[in-house]
C-alpha cells in the first residue's frame, strides 16, 4: 500500500494560522451581529440580499438557498422570520409574477450597515490570511 505524501510543516502552519483567523472572524461575526440585534444567520441573509450577484440588492429564495447552502424550505422560514422582524420585504417581479424578490427594508439596511462596519478589521485580517495561503 502506497503511503500518502505528508504535507510540509510550512503548509500546515499556514493552513493552521488561516483557520485560527477564520475562527476568530466567525466568532467576531457572532458578537457583532448580536450587537446589531441580528443572528449570524440573519446577518448573512441580509449580506447576500444586499450583495446579490446581479448587483440589484435583491435575491430570490432559491438564490439565497444556494448561497446559504440550506434547503429552500429552511430559507423560506428564515426569510419569513426576517420579514416579521421588519428586516426584509418581498416584492413580486414585474416580469414574472411567479417570482418574488427579497429586498432589505430601511431597518434591515441600518442593521446590516452597523454589523458590516463592525467587522471591517476582521475582514482585513481574513484577506491578509488568505493572501498568505497563495504561493
Amino acid at each position: 500500500m502506497a503511503r500518502a505524501e505528508s504535507p510540509s510543516v510550512r503548509d500546515v502552519q499556514q493552513v493552521a494560522a488561516f483557520r485560527v483567523v477564520l475562527r476568530s472572524f466567525l466568532r467576531q461575526t457572532e458578537r457583532v451581529a448580536q450587537a446589531s440585534r441580528l443572528t449570524p444567520q440573519r446577518y448573512l441573509l441580509l449580506l447576500l440580499v444586499k450583495g446579490s450577484e446581479r448587483g440589484d440588492e435583491r435575491a430570490t429564495v432559491s438564490e439565497l438557498a444556494e448561497g446559504l447552502h440550506l434547503a429552500q424550505s429552511t430559507v423560506t422560514e428564515l426569510v419569513n422570520r426576517a420579514e416579521q422582524s421588519g428586516l426584509v420585504r418581498r416584492r413580486v417581479s414585474e416580469e414574472d409574477a411567479r417570482v418574488a424578490y427579497i429586498e432589505l427594508t430601511l431597518e434591515g439596511e441600518r442593521r446590516l450597515a452597523k454589523a458590516f462596519r463592525g467587522l471591517a478589521d476582521e475582514r482585513r485580517a481574513l484577506r491578509k490570511a488568505i493572501s498568505l495561503l497563495r504561493d
